[in-house]
């Protein structure tokens, strides 16, 4: 069958509801998701039944409410279509207008950062109309998923829509307002859109099921590195086994029987680590498809006899996974406000939206870094595999030599024109050069008519990062606006306000090699703010300028962002210790009394070597006897200094300084623990040795 013939098929989307539902109420909820409002009850009831009716023919059997909480994941209960028996014991398939539009799950065991108490349980979520309904098979049956938000008795956002939401609206507001000014009347809305590219891992089941630090963590907590691993960039877009082949056949079909538009696949760099990208699509819709994607990637992989490993290090010494979040802003009539044109220096409107994005992740670093962060995280950013920790933006030749001459001259006169590139091979025709090579080191970086923001880790989700570039993007469109809504010479005055803000923020403009030392101290020079860790950029979420700004385009209200500090900081936390008590686990129950067995029979080997030749020569089992022994030795006085660490952190109540302590104690602790260990996996017999090794994980598929 061809994609074309079933593509979106598990999605109530804007042609099956043309179809399905009667022209006056299409017209009402189309309205609704075009322009925003609320539709009726009587509407609802409409909608309830047609999609019902949708699911049920796809064999769907329950709905859900599905949302997004504060975990990271997302969150589902199921509700049959049954309806109450009548007297004779019969009952109909019925799902309500009421049941359609809003929820009521328990909150109660959610983080909510201290939103509520945990005896109060209640909490709503409401139909987010804006992204479509679609059903899902899985083993307990095919579910209607209905998106929504998720919002406490109070009001106060729970989950990672409903700031998303608000900030969309709020760069809609003030990016119109900026198009107004160029004489714009047509464009009713400015969408921000995002593709995100998602990185995994695939190891066999069998194995992973070896491994209680996978089971637990998601990441490999011990392990030597193989004797081969990404030296020899053989795997990156090296041909796709026959395995992992299947299983991405499998995985495409699934997306794209939910309307997700998958269209590239391949190895990436480290061994067992592979890439999927969508085309780009409106930000809230990108933010649910991408845990969709996620979704089905693990569940496809456990029918298939594999483990996707989402985890942003699985593995130490070879490349972590990460997503980039391609980020652009366009009408609803199809303008990209990020088109530079042929000639960038002379469209004043592209120039003045680039200063205002430049001039807004200056003033925001510190927040977009914050956008990122997580524990697993931690592993990858500021290494030679990911952007570093400090926020910086590259524009490319053609771009920076523009903004050069502005800062120099207030004005451009010219711009660097794309060239040809000639392969000299004499069969092959020229190829049009980009404006711009791109720049992998880069945390963001312009790529034509986007940005592409490469912080993301993998097992997050993008709404944070997605909600904080829509919101202080606003607020720079927002200042730009006020100042030329009031000019009385308007191309005076916007060539000086660009040339403003790229004088005063051009520091966070790099186009170099954001991995090198000298980087580093560059940007210390230049005053970039370096947040190595999660835990250090839980503070930016509460500064004055944070709250001022997220409370005026209505985003965040002070009480949600103090409460997802709290949240950050008990993840982080929790997810440390968890860790930790895993280590303990190994050690003390696989790891040492492996090591206890293979000394005893060193041992057992230099005695009974003697007893059949007084003269022979043991050297090699003492040697090895005592090397194994030292670091025995070394390996239990670690797991002890990580026990009595876990113990310390579990008295504590608070949850910043439980984070704190985690960061700078129990960290090292984990780290002191795991170097004797991985050093006795190489001197230890394999048949003895515990647990798979990264040998058997990375290249056995």
């Amino acid at each position: 069958m061809k994609v074309s013939e079933y593509f979106g098929e598990n999605v109530f989307n804007g042609a099956v509801m043309r179809q399905r539902l009667p022209r006056n109420i299409f017209s009402e909820v189309n309205n609704v998701i075009q322009n925003g409002g609320q539709i009726s009850m009587a509407t609802a009831d409409v909608v309830a039944k047609a999609l019902m009716e949708w699911a049920t023919e796809r064999g769907a059997t329950h709905y859900t409410h599905w949302f997004q909480p504060l975990t990271g994941v997302t969150a589902e209960k199921h509700d049959s279509f049954l309806s109450p028996p009548d007297a004779d014991g019969r009952s109909i398939l019925n799902l309500t207008g009421k049941q359609l539009i809003m929820g009521e799950p328990d909150a109660s065991s959610f983080p909510s950062g201290g939103l509520r108490a945990t005896h109060y349980a209640r909490g709503y979520t409401a139909w987010d109309v804006t992204s479509p309904a679609f059903v899902k098979e899985m083993s307990c049956g095919t579910i209607l998923c209905i998106p929504t938000v998720f919002v406490s008795y109070t009001g106060e956002a729970l989950d990672n829509k409903t700031p998303l939401l608000r900030s969309m609206d709020a760069i809609s507001t003030h990016a119109l307002r900026i198009l107004r000014l160029f004489g714009n009347t047509e464009a009713k809305k400015v969408l921000p859109s995002v593709g995100a590219e998602q990185e995994y891992f695939l190891i066999d089941r069998e194995k992973y099921l070896n491994r209680r630090d996978l089971i637990y963590t998601g990441r490999t907590l011990f392990g030597a590195p193989a004797p081969k691993g990404q030296e020899l960039e053989d795997q990156y877009f090296g041909s796709i086994r026959e395995r992992v082949g299947e299983f991405m056949a499998a995985l495409n079909v699934e997306l794209w029987k939910m309307g997700i538009t998958a269209t590239t696949q391949h190895n990436e760099v480290a061994p067992g680590q592979f890439e999927s990208a969508p085309i780009y699509c409106t930000c809230n819709v990108a933010v649910d498809q991408n845990q969709m994607t996620m979704e089905a990637m693990k569940r496809i992989a456990t029918r298939q006899g594999l483990v996707c490993l989402l985890h942003e290090k699985p593995f130490q010494g070879v490349n972590g996974s990460g997503k980039h979040n391609n980020w652009s802003l366009a009408t609803d009539t199809n303008e990209n406000l990020l088109d530079p044109g042929k000639t960038p220096n002379d469209n004043l409107q592209f120039l003045l939206v680039l200063s205002c994005i430049i001039k807004a992740v200056d003033r925001h670093a510190d927040l977009l870094r914050m956008s990122t962060a997580c524990a697993g995280n931690d592993h990858r950013l500021g290494a030679d595999e990911a952007p570093p920790a400090v926020i910086s933006i590259f524009l490319g030749e053609q771009l920076e030599d523009v903004v050069n001459q502005i800062v120099a001259n207030g004005t451009a006169a010219d711009c660097v024109a794309v060239e040809q590139l000639d392969t000299g091979v004499s069969t092959m025709p020229l190829i049009n050069k980009d404006a711009t090579d791109r720049n992998r080191t880069s945390p963001f970086a312009f790529a034509g008519n986007k940005f592409e923001f490469r912080m993301v880790g993998s097992s997050d989700s993008i709404a944070t990062a997605n909600t904080v570039m829509n919101t202080i993007f606003a607020e720079a469109f927002c200042e730009a606006a006020d100042v030329l809504e009031r000019s009385e010479d308007f191309r005076n005055d916007v060539n000086r306000l660009i040339a403003e803000n790229f004088r005063e923020h051009n520091r966070v403009i790099f186009n170099g090699n954001g991995y090198s030392e000298e980087w580093k101290q560059e940007a210390a020079r230049r005053g970039l703010p370096n947040l190595p860790s999660m835990v250090s950029t839980v503070p930016t979420l509460t500064t004055d300028k944070a709250v001022q700004m997220f409370e005026k385009f209505g985003v965040y209200t002070r009480v949600e962002l103090e409460s997802r500090s709290e949240v950050l900081y008990e993840n982080y936390a929790k997810i440390i210790l968890i860790e930790a008590k895993t280590m303990l686990h190994m050690a003390g129950k696989h790891y040492i009394p492996a090591v206890v067995r293979y000394s005893s029979r060193l041992a057992d080997s230099v005695c009974k070597v003697r007893n059949a030749l007084a003269a022979a020569d043991t050297s090699v089992q003492e040697g090895l006897l005592v090397d194994v022994g030292k670091r025995l030795v070394a390996a239990d006085a670690a797991r002890k200094e990580l026990e009595e660490e876990v113990g310390i952190v579990n008295a504590m109540e608070n949850v910043s300084e439980m984070a704190h302590r985690c960061r700078d104690s129990v960290v090292k602790a984990m780290k002191a623990l795991r170097e004797p260990i991985d050093a006795l996996e190489l001197l230890v017999d394999k048949s003895i040795w515990p647990v798979p090794t990264y040998g058997d994980l990375m290249f056995e598929l």
